[in-house]
C-alpha cells in the first residue's frame, strides 16, 4: 500500500529544509550602544548644566534647611537629585515650587522609583495623556490626580 508520504531515504533527503525570513536582531551593535551611551551622557551633562538647575547646598538654602537633609530627601524620593560625573547632586530648582513639591514623594510611589533622572525624565516628557503636556505642565495646571494616575500606569 502505497502512502502520500515516502519512508524511503533518498526521497527525504532531497527535500529542502525550509528557511524562515531572518529576523532583525532585537539588540543593537556595540557601536550603537557606544553611540547611544555618548549621546546620553552628552543630554545629561547638558542637563545638567541648564539655569533651572541647583547644587545641594542651593537647595538647603531655598528649602531653609541643611545639605545633609536635602540628601536624605533624595535618598528617599523626597526630592529629585541628579547624580554627575563627579561627587553631588544637581535639582531642579523649579521643584521647590508648591504645587511640585508636595507631588513628587507620590510620584516616586506611582513610579516605584527615587532615581532623579527617571523622575525628572517622566515630568519634562510630554504625554499623550495629558494632551501633550509634560507632567510638570499639568500639575502647575492643577491636574495632579490625572499625573499620579498615569505614574501609576507606567510604573507597573
Amino acid at each position: 500500500m502505497k502512502t502520500a508520504f515516502s519512508t524511503h531515504p533518498l526521497a527525504q533527503s532531497s527535500a529542502r529544509p525550509s528557511r524562515a525570513p531572518r529576523r532583525p536582531s532585537p539588540y543593537v551593535s556595540a557601536a550603537q550602544t557606544r553611540s547611544l551611551l555618548a549621546d546620553s551622557l552628552a543630554v545629561r551633562t547638558e542637563r545638567l548644566q541648564a539655569g533651572d538647575m541647583v547644587t545641594t547646598d542651593q537647595a538647603a538654602e531655598l528649602a531653609s534647611t541643611t545639605r545633609v537633609t536635602i540628601n536624605a530627601w533624595i535618598a528617599k524620593g523626597r526630592a529629585i537629585g541628579l547624580t554627575q560625573t563627579r561627587r553631588g547632586y544637581r535639582l531642579p530648582k523649579w521643584q521647590f515650587e508648591p504645587a511640585i513639591w508636595d507631588s513628587i514623594p507620590r510620584l516616586a510611589d506611582a513610579l516605584g522609583t527615587s532615581e532623579g533622572w527617571a523622575l525628572l525624565s517622566f515630568l519634562e516628557t510630554p504625554l499623550g495623556g495629558l494632551d501633550g503636556k509634560t507632567p510638570r505642565q499639568a500639575i502647575e495646571q492643577g491636574d495632579t490626580p490625572r499625573v499620579i494616575e498615569l505614574a501609576a500606569a507606567e510604573g507597573t
